[in-house]
């Protein structure tokens, strides 16, 4: 037996489900990570739990939550004479105003590459002195300190040709702005285990402290899920909302100081724009003055515009809980992710691509 089949063994998993079931007291959750919204679909969890168990994905996927404003800014980017743009896969196929992408935006001359970390990207600035290199920094708290040392790799190499649009998002404000809201109906989280490797279990405190909302942080294997849902269960009967961390095989209280020192050099918090959300603040990630000129915004002479959002698109509803991706008007008609309306039918943590891939009708 490897490490991992241990946290999917089906003889501990069943007694756990059975104590899930026999607790009787529902829980109305959500998961905030695209990794969990795969891992409860791929596992079968989602059919296996019993019906008060609700489980409601939230905004986990960085592709997702990206806004049209920023969909716009980079596609803009794309279309400038000597811009090679790098970007992660995920979104090449992302509708922008007017349905336009950057794989469409390829297909028409723009100079695209996907790369498969900000590295590459780097390599890619190197082998071409006389273009300007536009990483698209898309991501939550675990992407920003790789690229924050990429953006540090760049200053110690010389390199005048290599920028970033940071459009980096940040978990704990997303929380705070969704409980915030009055129509929201969420009773306790499962917490990113990703996001809460870099900025640690306490992080969150604030969730049970002023919303008396319990909440665990939580691996991605089955038992790890399970394991997650009885704890919460347990806070919701006692009446003793707490954060509680169940993935302490990787996540620290206090998180990783030295990535969360990288991130804090390169970066400042900024209000940042979500899809469905909108402007949260301290939400996001802006350079520092001293790392200003590697910011694409500014060399390029981009700024963010309001844009029409996707016509017909319910991604900002799926992505604040209030609907799920089979119950959209779109979902497996026109939307499909050979031809996706929105982002979440595109992402590979997308839940209506999770919902699309496992055939979930309820």
């Amino acid at each position: 037996m490897d490490f991992f089949s241990g946290f999917r063994d089906p003889a501990i998993a069943r007694p756990l489900l059975e104590k899930i079931r026999a607790a009787g007291r529902g829980v109305r959750f959500m998961e905030v990570c695209g990794t969990h919204t795969v891992a409860i679909f791929q596992s079968g969890l989602h059919s296996l739990l019993p019906e008060n168990i609700v489980h409601l994905t939230g905004p986990g996927c960085p592709v997702c939550v990206t806004h049209d404003a920023e969909v716009a800014a980079y596609m803009e980017a794309a279309g400038k004479d000597g811009v090679i743009m790098a970007t992660f896969g995920d979104l090449m196929k992302v509708p922008g105003p007017g349905g336009g992408s950057l794989k469409s935006a390829q297909a028409d001359g723009a100079r695209v590459k996907v790369v498969y970390s900000p590295p590459d990207a780097l390599k890619i600035a190197h082998e071409n002195p006389n273009d300007t290199v536009v990483f698209i920094g898309v991501g939550f708290e675990t992407t920003a300190p790789g690229i924050a040392a990429t953006v540090k790799m760049a200053e110690a190499q010389g390199l005048s040709n290599f920028k970033v649009l940071s459009f980096h998002k940040l978990v704990p404000p997303a929380l705070r702005a969704l409980l915030s809201d009055p129509e929201m109906a969420v009773e306790a989280f499962i917490l990113p285990g990703h996001v809460s490797a870099v900025i640690g279990a306490r992080a969150y405190d604030f969730l049970a402290e002023e919303f008396k909302t319990p909440a665990v942080v939580a691996g991605f294997e089955p038992l790890d899920i399970l394991q997650a849902l009885i704890l919460l269960q347990e806070m919701l009967e006692k009446g003793e909302p707490a954060v509680l961390n169940q993935y302490t095989r990787v996540v620290a209280d206090e998180g990783n100081r030295k990535a969360q020192a990288l991130m804090a050099d390169v970066f400042e918090t900024c209000d940042a724009r979500w899809r469905g959300i909108g402007v949260i603040p301290g939400s996001g990630l802006a350079f520092r003055g001293e790392y200003e000129r590697f910011d694409a915004m500014k060399a390029l002479g981009i700024e963010l515009r309001d844009v029409p959002p996707l016509p017909g698109c319910r991604c900002g509803d799926v992505l604040k809980g209030k609907l799920p991706p089979n119950k959209c008007p779109l979902f497996k008609k026109v939307c499909t992710p050979a031809k996706p309306v929105g982002p979440c039918m595109v992402s590979t943590e997308g839940s209506c691509a999770a919902y699309f891939k496992y055939n979930l009708e309820s």
